[in-house]
């Protein structure tokens, strides 16, 4: 009899361990998945590239940055750099007037040579280049730019020099603001960011300009810290964009005559304090997601804001996303997430003539800032501004941003129901055991 018993006790106990094996299937199937959202940026198609441009030219050892010469900050940051690169970068160096110590300018202006090449970086070795640079020579800044361009060859991607100098061209022609504009035609995905270390008008002006013409940015630097962050952000900038080249886009003053956007990235200009509008088709069911940076790549005042907001054609606003600050920055970003209704929640449409509900819906993006320039600051050609555009599937909450809300209520349902159940089954398998104990 007692055999008989513990026989049906444990059926009993695998029946309650085979419910329990069930119940951790069942939540592991309706936990929501996470991964594989739509809308990921494709897989890169070659490896970021970088190459760094400095100048070797005599006026580089000039010393009134921190006490030190220029030479020896742009230096010390370009071996922070190097020692920070991302495993994935190709990386090269190149220098101009740094080669050449004689007088005779012509021969001058066609010193710029390749320290190490844009490739996988042995850093030991590319630390080693940059520590045999001595300043001598002239400033051919355009010649330059052109054989780094070549450096970088070309590709579907896009690809950064970066420039630190201490002063303007002193062999035009050709002159360096012409030679930006003339890769910029040439539609290679070529990026040049210019780092200023001196700080007199003109050199401001022509770094300026050679941004401007490619889209990149202009930093004035004051100190050793701030010429490492600022190279960093820009090699780190290149592993950002590099798997997608924005396509140029200019936006408009009202929404009646703004581009119309599909999903993608693009790339424009925004003045200070202006506002620029764009127009998105999004259908019934689907979620426009929008993002947007600006960044101020000249001296700007300390109090500062962006804001992306969305509204349909009438003017009345669906979302909105801002950010703000007062102190310097690098970028400036926001975004937001809007869920057009279901057809069948879908108004009629004014112009409809068989009142039946419209199920498309003309999405208005406006990008409004409030930069202000310091003074003497240059307010022409624009801060660079970058807005990726998406359009999915809606999620199954209402108004996207509270579909993480959403599913984290779903989430601790589950959890709380599957610990209640797991706590109940494994109470009956410690009472079992209990009784099958005494009895033995």
């Amino acid at each position: 009899m007692i055999t008989l018993t513990k026989k049906r006790r444990t059926a009993r106990g695998a029946a309650l361990l085979g419910a329990l094996t069930i119940v951790a299937g069942t939540v592991l199937s309706t936990l929501p998945a996470f991964a594989d959202e739509p809308g990921a940026p494709p897989a890169a198609t070659e490896a970021p590239k970088v190459d760094l441009v400095l100048d070797g030219s005599g006026s580089m050892r000039t010393a009134d940055i921190q006490g030190k010469s220029r030479i020896s900050v742009a230096q010390q940051s370009i071996n922070e750099v190097i020692d920070a690169l991302p495993a994935e970068t190709e990386f090269g160096l190149r220098t101009l007037g740094a080669t050449y110590p004689g007088n005779d300018q012509k021969e001058g202006c066609k010193d710029t040579q390749q320290l190490f090449p844009v490739g996988k970086t042995n850093k030991v070795e590319a630390k080693t280049a940059v520590a045999t640079v001595r300043p001598s020579g002239w400033t051919p800044i355009g010649v330059a730019l052109r054989a780094a361009a070549q450096d970088l060859g070309t590709g579907p991607t896009t690809r950064r020099i970066v420039l630190i100098t201490d002063g303007e061209d002193t062999c035009a022609p050709p002159d360096p603001c012409d030679v930006a504009r003339e890769l910029a035609s040439q539609g290679i995905h070529l990026v040049i960011d210019t780092l200023g270390l001196a700080h007199d008008d003109k050199t401001r002006q022509q770094l300026l300009c050679i941004a401007n013409a490619t889209g990149g940015t202009f930093t004035d630097v004051r100190s050793q810290e701030q010429l490492t962050q600022r190279v960093k952000q820009i090699v780190t900038r290149a592993q950002d964009t590099h798997t997608i080249t924005p396509a140029k886009v200019t936006g408009a003053e009202q929404c009646t005559n703004a581009p119309i956007l599909t999903p993608g990235v693009y790339s424009d200009r925004e003045k200070f304090s202006e506002h620029r509008v764009y127009r998105v088709p999004v259908k019934a069911g689907q979620e426009l997601r929008a993002s947007v940076s600006v960044t101020p790549d000249r001296a700007v005042a300390r109090d500062y804001g962006v804001m992306l907001q969305a509204t349909d054609t009438s003017g009345q606003e669906l979302v909105r996303g801002n950010d703000a600050g007062s102190g310097r920055t690098d970028v400036a970003s926001t975004g937001l997430r809007w869920s057009a209704p279901g057809a069948e929640s879908a108004s009629p449409s004014p112009s409809s003539k068989t009142g039946a509900a419209s199920t498309d819906r003309t999405v208005c993006l406006i990008v409004s800032n409030s930069f202000a320039g310091q003074s003497s600051v240059q307010a022409d050609a624009g801060l660079p501004l970058e807005l990726t555009v998406d359009v999915a599937a809606a999620s199954p909450a209402p108004d996207g941003p509270a579909m993480g809300l959403g599913r984290g209520w779903i989430l601790l349902g589950v959890l709380t129901l599957a610990g209640l159940l797991a706590g109940l089954i494994f109470g009956w398998l410690a009472r079992w055991r209990i009784a099958v104990w005494r009895e033995n």
